[in-house]
């Protein structure tokens, strides 16, 4: 998917309209979820990071990327699990002093994972908004006096690691794939051959 300045990519309106169902459902999830947060930001970053591999998981079944929905759960189980780990071993008191388990974030942890798989499997398309939404996670978090800005950065590190090592840039199929779509402007039908 590549976007040149001057020029819409159909794979940009693509990305977009899917941003666009994403948030809808990041919004249905936060609407639903039990009001124990402290507060209504709080509420949405720990929604939007519920969301966030859902929402990667859905965009590699939707392009039948087996591999790439396989990757997005590897590199999320892998950063969780690591986050979850270093909670055991590094003692570092929370802001609102309530325990001694802030180092790293284990809800930026969920956020960042897929943010990442996104940039690096499907390019800046999906990850920019992706990043968006896991930055305002980690905000969140901070905000709520639940974690330091340096734990959130760790969850975010973690996760770049183990994308770097997992996660690979999607390739359409090859063979024969036909496209029709239509706008003000007129209809347009495309028709490709992949070897």
């Amino acid at each position: 998917m590549l976007c040149r300045f001057g020029k819409t990519s159909w794979g940009t309106i693509r990305a977009v309209k899917t941003w666009i169902s994403a948030f809808a459902l990041a919004g249905l999830l936060c609407a639903t979820m039990p009001a124990q947060a402290s507060s209504t930001i709080e509420t949405a970053g720990t929604g939007t990071a519920i969301a966030l591999p859902l929402v990667a998981g859905g965009i590699a079944l939707w392009k039948d990327d087996w591999t790439g929905a396989a990757q997005v759960t590897l590199s999320t189980a892998l950063t969780l699990g690591t986050s979850l780990a270093l909670k055991q071993f590094v003692r570092e008191q929370r802001p609102d002093h309530s325990d001694f388990k802030s180092f790293p974030s284990n809800t930026s942890a969920i956020a960042f994972a897929p943010a990442q798989f996104l940039w690096q499997r499907y390019g800046w398309e999906y990850g920019l908004p992706a990043y968006a939404a896991a930055t305002f996670v980690g905000w969140s978090r901070v905000d709520a006096k639940q974690h330091h800005w340096w734990d959130v950065m760790a969850s975010a590190a973690i996760s770049i690691g183990y994308n770097e090592i997992f996660t690979t840039r999607y390739r359409p199929p090859n063979g024969f794939t036909s496209n029709l779509s239509a706008n003000p402007d007129g209809i347009f039908v495309s028709a490709n051959y992949r070897w």
